[in-house]
């Protein structure tokens, strides 16, 4: 993959990437890695972050996988309002247990498309914290060359992409299935006296409608069996239970936010 920039501009989806910037021996020899125990402070904004169709099953677990837009991109929901991650403090802290999506292991690098040459193209984000002159692990060697790091953080961003174009596969299958549905989550608000009120639309996205794969002749779902998309699809229904839990944890920021400045 290609370190250096070519003519032309970058593009791309870049959530988190203040300033994306061709990975460059010349301009980024002296910037290192800066070691934090807490380093996600980046991605307190992302309420919805993509996730590839192999993270399905580990991310299930902790949160609701949707598709959204006119592409049915897969999101991992991690937060209900916009701009909000529950699952990442104030100090750059990740929720312990809770699975940690690549798109987000993989900042502050960053595959981009160089339209000019019309090539992917490794950047970082030259205004992340985590980076800085004389960072503890460097980007390049003496020689300029790539560290064993960058050469890592490369190859994961590689294997990311190679998993973003199976997602987009997987995605397709859906589609010529016509498996997609638009769905809401709701909640249901209680009283002080635990009685029930109306219910409470969360949120409304796209998702595989159980009875649209019910529907589905035997060979199909066999074929979507032998493929591994059957395990995957399953996956995705079952951490829509997740929106309960998402809207349980919100509910419990909430109250600390309150408790917090009612000591204040």
């Amino acid at each position: 993959m290609e370190t250096t920039q070519a003519a032309g501009g970058i593009s791309g989806n870049v959530l988190f990437y203040n300033a994306p910037e061709p990975l460059n021996r010349e301009q980024h020899a002296k910037l290192g890695l800066v070691h934090r125990d807490k380093p996600y402070g980046f991605a307190t904004s992302g309420t919805a972050v993509p996730v590839a169709v192999t993270e399905f099953a580990p991310a299930a677990l902790s949160y609701p996988i949707i598709f959204a837009g006119e592409d049915r991109v897969p999101l991992a929901v991690m937060g209900l309002n916009t701009g909000e991650n529950l699952f990442i403090q104030a100090d750059g802290a990740f929720e312990p247990g809770a699975y940690i999506p690549a798109y987000i292991r993989r900042y502050p690098f960053v595959l981009a498309n160089d339209e000019g040459a019309d090539r992917l193209i490794v950047c970082i984000d030259r205004g992340s914290s985590l980076l800085a002159e004389g960072g503890e692990t460097p980007l390049f060697d003496a020689k300029g060359e790539p560290t064993e790091y960058t050469q890592n953080c490369i190859k994961f961003c590689d294997d990311f992409e190679i998993e973003r174009r199976r997602t987009d596969s997987f995605v397709q299958l859906l589609k010529d299935n016509d498996l997609f549905e638009l769905k809401k989550a709701t909640f249901v608000p209680q009283d002080a006296n635990g009685q029930a009120g109306a219910p409470q639309t969360v949120a409304e996205y796209f998702g595989v409608s159980e009875e649209k794969l019910n529907a589905l002749p035997a060979e199909k779902i066999k074929e979507l069996q032998t493929s591994g998309a059957l395990a995957q699809i399953y996956a995705h229904l079952v951490s829509l239970i997740g929106w309960d839990r998402l809207i349980a944890l919100a509910m419990l920021r909430q109250q600390q936010a309150a408790n917090a400045g009612a000591l204040n």
